[in-house]
């Protein structure tokens, strides 16, 4: 404990946060008096760091290095600055900075800039807060080296994160590996080497104009421009207390739509989150004020973005449904909208309207054929699409890290509500553009006296009937994860439930030319398709399950089938 103990000591010495230091000073008040609660406080915050990798920094907000403060950003600042300055080619690398909504995002982006300024960078911080989708496109738009966005996305509201992106040939698109191994070794460096108030500051930063956040909107609104039946559209939509709104509305006025029924209580920023639990769409309850609000006008359509505006949900009128309304799983969204980019590039124009606004596409692009793509994990009904307009399909790692690098995407989406539509202009997950899209196949239906409901069953009278389900297991010890995933291998099973299993894929061995993943994907002799894997974000071990059948009915069957025989094997192994 003395170790821990002196660690915090050192940590207080050079935290410039006053809550923070109070919270640790009195944690180790605590700790000297002999509470063994604090001191098992004090070890989780110290016996290790938040580790910096392809998604960056996400934790706690808390003190300690295993905690989301002032001092680790102030480190990952200082470890990023030095490692874009050992790329640079000579001249001082562009890096532009946003945040959002979230306790602290404003000082951790303030806190960036000053140190990437001191340390010789060109730093623009964005104006205000924003969505994560703008910094993603303000990185491209302003020919930026690498972008910031300080966001815990859909995470607890007690979180905060660090989320990087690099410019030049990674296109404005999240860190894969080794950058992010490069970059977590200057961040180290730089806490070992000791006093974050030794670092250089400046606060020669530059101020974004609010000609970058215009240029946004108006890249987006060109994605789908209101088309005949959009006017009236009675439709509601609730930010999470997220930024959204602000860039929402601007797009919407700009692209011809009609503006929704707000959810007033959830509509502005607060990083309190007071109305939900656990901020993201797809939680149980997450929507239930958007239902509320939507019975109350008799709305049409309820589209809800999460509270950094990068993942979209989509409700419809369901009779059948609990209260009368049904969220759309992510992959129903995703399929739609990958119809509607497929259509869009089999006729020769492109999924994101005129989607260039002065950016050329992207060179990583040049000559390869359009193409749509998922993470592994999402909807085989993508490749259905894909296959059945001509078009090239890429199925990737999970994270659209992966997905904006498939060559010649036009679109891309993942399960976890994430699409990706307008990759000229923004190479990330992009809810606010989504958004925009969607409501054009929804308005576009309803000039022809149609609904959402009446395109998702015109896909399936297409496609096919694609259902998946998804199993997640939370752990108090991450290594029982690990245990059932050795387990798995060890002992791979011969069926689930009563269907055979064809074949295993393990992507720790390299499958399908993806890089090596702790993924397993079990193949069924009907067709059905099993994966298991790690979170990447959170201690939860998820299966993912997805049939194909004739009708949604016989599909329904099939997935009821499979998610007994997927909860029997976790029952074997676990």
């Amino acid at each position: 404990m003395s170790g821990y103990v002196d660690a915090a000591r050192a940590w207080l010495a050079q935290d410039p946060d006053a809550v923070t230091r109070d919270e640790l000073t009195s944690l180790l008040a605590r700790v000297e008096d002999g509470d063994a609660e604090a001191a098992a406080d004090l070890e989780d915050r110290f016996s290790t760091r938040l580790a910096f990798g392809t998604a960056g920094l996400r934790g706690t907000l808390g003190a300690g290095s295993n905690r989301m403060n002032r001092v680790l950003v102030s480190q990952a600042a200082a470890g990023f600055a030095a490692y874009l300055l050992e790329r640079s080619s000579g001249s001082a690398p562009t890096v532009v900075v946003g945040y959002d909504g979230r306790r602290n995002s404003d000082v951790f982006a303030r806190d960036s800039v000053e140190i990437f300024a001191g340390a010789g960078l060109n730093a623009i911080l964005l104006p205000r807060l924003l969505p994560t989708p703008v910094l993603a496109f303000a990185v491209r738009h302003l020919g930026a080296d690498a972008g910031v966005m300080v966001t815990a996305s859909h995470n607890p509201p007690d979180d905060n994160g660090y989320k990087v992106y690099l410019g030049g040939d990674d296109q404005g698109a999240q860190i894969v590996s080794p950058a992010d191994a490069e970059i977590a070794a200057h961040i180290q460096r730089i806490a070992d080497e000791g006093n974050i108030t030794t670092l250089p500051r400046s606060v020669g930063y530059a101020n974004a104009p609010e000609s970058v956040v215009e240029a946004y909107v108006s890249a987006t609104a060109a994605v789908a421009p209101a088309p005949t039946g959009a006017e009236g559209l009675n439709w509601v939509y609730t930010a999470m207390h997220g930024v959204g709104w602000e860039t929402v509305s601007r797009v919407l006025t700009e692209a011809g739509y009609p503006q929704p029924t707000v959810v007033e209580a959830q509509i502005l920023p607060d990083g309190r989150f007071p109305t939900v639990a656990f901020p993201n769409p797809e939680e149980p309850g997450a929507m239930d004020l958007s239902f509320e609000t939507a019975r109350s006008v008799d709305a049409e359509l309820v589209i809800a973005n999460d509270p950094d505006a990068d993942r979209l949900a989509v409700a419809i009128p369901d009779a059948d449904a609990e209260g009368g309304w049904r969220r759309l799983t992510g992959n129903e969204i995703g399929l739609l909208l990958g119809w509607r980019a497929a259509r869009l590039a089999a006729a020769g124009a492109s999924p994101a309207g005129d989607a260039s606004h002065g950016l050329a596409a992207s060179g990583g692009d040049a000559g390869a054929p359009a193409s749509l793509a998922c993470s592994l994990v999402s909807s085989p009904g993508l490749q259905a699409v894909a296959e059945h307009y001509g078009l090239e399909f890429h199925s990737t790692l999970t994270g659209f890290k992966w997905i904006s690098r498939a060559p010649g995407i036009v679109f891309g989406f993942e399960e976890a509500l994430g699409y990706l539509v307008n990759p000229t202009t923004v190479r990330d997950k992009d809810g606010i553009s989504a958004a925009v899209a969607l409501l054009g196949m929804a308005s576009e239906a309803r000039a022809q006296g149609r609904t959402v409901a009446d395109l998702l069953q015109e896909f399936r009278d297409t496609f096919g009937a694609f259902a998946s389900d998804q199993i997640s297991v939370r752990v108090s010890d991450v290594g029982e994860i690990a245990g059932i995933m050795a387990a798995l291998r060890a002992q791979p099973p011969a069926a689930v439930g009563e269907i055979a299993v064809s074949r295993i894929d393990d992507l720790l061995l390299g499958v399908d030319g993806l890089p090596p993943g702790d993924v397993l994907r079990l193949w069924l002799d009907d067709g059905s398709r099993l994966i298991v894997r790690p979170s990447g974000t959170e201690p939860k071990l998820k299966l993912y399950l997805d049939v194909r059948g004739s009708s949604a009915k016989k599909a329904r069957r099939r997935l009821d089938a499979l998610r007994a025989g997927a909860e029997e094997l976790l029952v074997s192994v676990r």
